[in-house]
């Protein structure tokens, strides 16, 4: 029988009743059971689920059992992110293939062993014929991200060796996922734009010449012009984005799968899945949100009174998007400072001074100052914890300045996070050997059955 949306509608109004009652448990329930909610501790720590050997995120000591705060590090495979940035900035190459090569094999490359691999890169850029038309034209998103684990999934079905197993194959299908999510993004916008923004579609044949960083802004722009500059700093976000440790959401999930001994193409769709939510990739839209929210209200930016009781509004949920959050600030991890926000907002206010958009980093560097006093004022909890800017703060704006689009903020993470997710996936397959399976403590109580002509 069909059914118009208004009844189906009213119908799942019905089934819903009482729902929350059956389903939600009481928050106070998880402390009362000694169960650590979210994998984490009450004093914020993390769970430990596992050994790992690609990277370290770092923001306390344990100091005769309490945490005692110092400046975040973020360590790849034994190397600060810090002195990898500045290397290659020495040098005046790009660094975003280095450091997939290093979290890949272990190592920094030969000058030889990184041409090797950024030669096989260039070599697996094109997408399977017809892939562009039937996976991506004949079905547009208007998330980008979704089409991004789609056209992942799909590509499984393009792969005559997606199901071997051994390490080589899981190398090669990880090279052609680093070179590819580039060009699917691209793809998959220009697409969006068309469809639902009814602009003209543009598809820029692809260069082998051009660095990942190069080829995003390549096939973006409608000119295909760009700055040396430029490509820079987007390589230098895609370096910092690359990984993030085992225990972040979307590398989990990506292990998680890998653990039940499913195929690659699977593990990374989850982990992409992963990294839409909006409490992880998605974060650095919600911090321009709240920007041109502080924008809108505020008469006179400059004025640190006057921004700070727009941050006590906000915290009041008076202000914003009712959550009481000030996005870009705060971490699971760091507390003195994200290496990755020191670096970036370093390099955006070299690019952008001069620039109208320096107003916009002046005003979220003084609401990376304000915060946390503010905080501290607000909360005796909050007091005596230390809270320092992530780089969502600073990231949104970044891409905003390069020109790329606020659709594509979270795939651009997603376009660099891809080479950890491999790493973290080769890793489990070597030497996992198990199935990920946390337990539950179920607290429902035995009921007796009931005939189904007896209940009410």
């Amino acid at each position: 029988m069909y059914r118009n949306s208004d009844e189906t509608i009213e119908l799942i109004q019905k089934l819903c009743f009482g729902l929350r009652d059956y389903s939600a448990i009481d928050p106070a329930l998880f402390e009362k059971l000694h169960v650590n909610r979210g994998l984490r501790r009450s004093d914020g720590t993390g769970v430990v689920a596992g050994i790992t050997k690609i990277c370290n995120v770092h923001g306390y000591v344990l100091n005769e059992g309490e945490l005692e705060p110092i400046p975040g590090e973020l360590i790849y495979r034994g190397y600060q992110i810090t002195d990898l940035v500045r290397a290659v900035e020495k040098e005046h190459r790009f660094g975003y293939e280095e450091v997939a090569y290093l979290l890949l094999f272990g190592h920094l490359p030969t000058a030889e062993q990184l041409k090797t691999f950024t030669e096989l890169l260039s070599d697996s850029r094109e997408l399977p014929d017809g892939f562009v038309i039937d996976m991506i034209a004949k079905a547009p998103s208007n998330n980008i991200m979704n089409k991004l684990a789609r056209a992942v999934l799909a590509l499984y079905s393009y792969d005559n060796e997606c199901e071997v197993r051994d390490l080589e194959n899981e190398v090669r299908i990880a090279i052609s996922m680093i070179a590819r999510l580039p060009v699917i993004m691209s793809a998959a916008y220009q697409v969006k734009r068309q469809h639902f923004d009814g602009e003209s579609l543009v598809m820029h044949p692809i260069r082998p010449e051009e660095s990942n960083a190069q080829t995003i802004l390549s096939l973006l722009r409608l000119d295909r012009q760009y700055t040396e500059q430029e490509a820079n700093l987007l390589d230098i976000c895609m370096m910092l984005h690359a990984e993030h440790g085992g225990g972040n959401n979307s590398a989990f999930a990506c292990r998680v799968l890998t653990s039940s001994g499913t195929d690659p193409y699977s593990a990374y769709s989850a982990a992409i899945g992963a990294l839409k939510g909006f409490r992880h990739g998605g974060a650095n839209i919600k911090v321009i949100e709240q920007l041109e929210m502080f924008k809108r209200e505020l008469k006179n930016p400059e004025d640190d009174g006057e921004v700070a009781d727009l941050i006590r509004a906000v915290f009041r949920r008076e202000k914003g998007d009712g959550a009481g959050l000030v996005y870009g600030m705060g971490h699971a991890v760091y507390t003195l400072s994200d290496p990755r926000a020191l670096l970036l907002k370093e390099k955006a206010f070299e690019l952008a001074k001069g620039k109208d958009i320096e107003a916009d980093f002046r005003l979220l560097e003084t609401i990376e100052r304000l915060t946390p006093q503010l905080l501290a004022e607000k909360s005796q909890r909050a007091a005596g914890k230390n809270i320092c800017a992530n780089v969502d703060l600073y990231s949104g704006l970044v891409y905003r300045m390069l020109g790329i689009p606020e659709d594509l903020f979270t795939p651009m993470f997603a376009v660099s996070r891809i080479a950890g997710w491999a790493a973290h996936r080769i890793e489990e397959v070597l030497t996992g050997n198990r199935i990920i399976r946390p337990a539950y403590r179920s607290i429902t109580k035995a009921t007796k059955y009931i005939p189904i002509a007896e209940r009410g």
